[in-house]
């Protein structure tokens, strides 16, 4: 076996699920790691809506990336960010000027929010992409409920109950399930003045079903599911305005006393960086087997990068997704170095779309099988509990959600002020 020559350096930008399994893919061997991330934290993005809603603390979908690659002598873990790639010189660049060198570059940096040429629509509707959102947003589902016990105007309360989730995806639908469980199911009796079961958790979705993704048989079977735990959904309806006290869309204005946004996301601005073509959400168009064109010591992997299959349609944003392709870009780099045959065009295996609707149901698209309800959900939260990381976490979760499903207790309803 040709060894790998200890001096090539191998950049990873990003420490989400395609860059943590990089990582760990190339961890023992003989090259050095570098991964680079602004947080210092990798979290599990599926189960940010539990603790938005009160359900999961956040020691129990996220751990310390340096811990996560301890065991690995050859990885250094940087806690930084990156404003700029030098392809030509082969550096990365930090905010604070730093130069890091490399040989081999991964660029999983994700994405964010997009509010499609309104950004100014961020600071009314925040959304759910990384701890700090999680957190903002439970501070301010838990506060709105607390001032609506204050309020003695029975207009202005109901105003402040009223929550509007803008986009009808995954996110979406699993954030509005939550909270209409949170207020209807868990929190009534909390309170003296207010009725938390009057609650209003309204979702706007521009298309013309929820779960586009999914087949229009378990789209409707959602839909159905979320009407009957009290979340009003209305349809082939855009947001053509967003304020801090709510949203206008058909020319018809909802009062909320809080309003999220899942409704779309761009990419990190990792093309331009690298000057490589992207598509209209920023993903760079990489090749099949990940490298960015005239670039071929640079990946790009998971929501940063469009990747096309064999039919034509880009590999979905999903977690699982990601990770393929870390462990992909991990193998065509340790293969180079031992000059062996490069392994062949990267292939997405789709193992199946899953989404929860509640607690207690879900949605499962596995292809030619297609199941829902309480079965469904079980599945989801074995698949969900199986990626998490190390025995603890895993253990943790699945007795918070026993907690929940017998008791109906969120223990993490802890609101947290500045002299707290």
């Amino acid at each position: 076996m040709n060894a790998i020559s200890p001096s090539h350096r191998v950049v990873i930008i990003g420490a989400g699920f395609g860059g943590l399994e990089a990582a760990r893919r190339l961890g023992h061997q003989a090259v050095d790691v570098t991964v680079i991330d602004r947080s210092n934290h990798h979290v599990f993005q599926p189960l940010l809506y539990q603790v938005a809603g009160a359900a999961l603390d956040i020691s129990q979908i996220a751990w310390p990336i340096r811990h996560v690659l301890h065991r690995f002598k050859n990885v250094t873990t940087l806690m930084a960010e990156v404003n700029g790639v030098d392809a030509a010189g082969k550096t990365v660049q930090l905010t604070d000027g730093t130069r890091i060198p490399y040989d081999s570059l991964v660029i999983a940096t994700g994405s964010t929010h997009a509010y499609f040429g309104h950004d100014e629509w961020a600071q009314f509707a925040p959304g759910l992409k990384t701890l700090g959102d999680a957190l903002s947003i439970r501070q301010h589902l838990l506060t709105v409920f607390e001032q609506a016990e204050r309020e003695p105007d029975p207009v202005k309360r109901q105003q402040l109950q009223t929550f509007v989730v803008i986009g009808a995806g995954a996110t979406g639908v699993e954030l509005a399930c939550t909270i209409a469980e949170l207020a209807r199911e868990e929190m009534p009796g909390d309170f003296r003045r207010l009725d938390t079961r009057k609650a209003r958790v309204i979702v706007v979705e521009a298309a013309s079903r929820v779960l586009a993704n999914f087949p229009e048989s378990l789209a409707s079977y959602v839909q159905q599911t979320m009407e009957q735990l009290g979340v009003s959904v209305l349809l082939n309806c855009p947001v053509t305005e967003c304020h801090a006290d709510g949203v206008v869309c058909k020319d018809r204005r909802i009062e909320a006393g809080a309003v999220f946004w899942a409704a779309g996301v761009r990419a990190s601005p990792a093309a331009l960086w690298l000057n490589a073509p992207a598509d209209k959400a920023g993903r760079v168009k990489v090749q099949r087997d990940l490298t960015v064109p005239a670039q071929p010591d640079v990946f790009v992997i998971g929501d940063t990068a469009l990747v096309e299959q064999e039919n034509g349609k880009p590999v979905p944003g999903l977690a699982p997704a990601a990770k393929q392709q870390g462990r992909y870009v991990a193998e065509v780099i340790k293969a180079r170095l031992r000059k062996r045959p490069a392994p062949g065009p990267f292939h997405y295996r789709n193992y199946g779309n899953l989404s929860t609707v509640g607690k207690s149901t879900a949605v499962v698209d596995f292809g030619r099988v297609k199941l829902r309800g309480r079965l469904a959900w079980v599945i989801w939260a074995l698949a969900h509990i199986y990626f998490l990381i190390g025995v603890r976490n895993r253990l943790l979760v699945a007795l918070n959600w026993l907690w929940l499903y017998m008791k109906g207790e969120r223990a993490a309803r802890i609101i947290i002020s500045r002299k707290s």
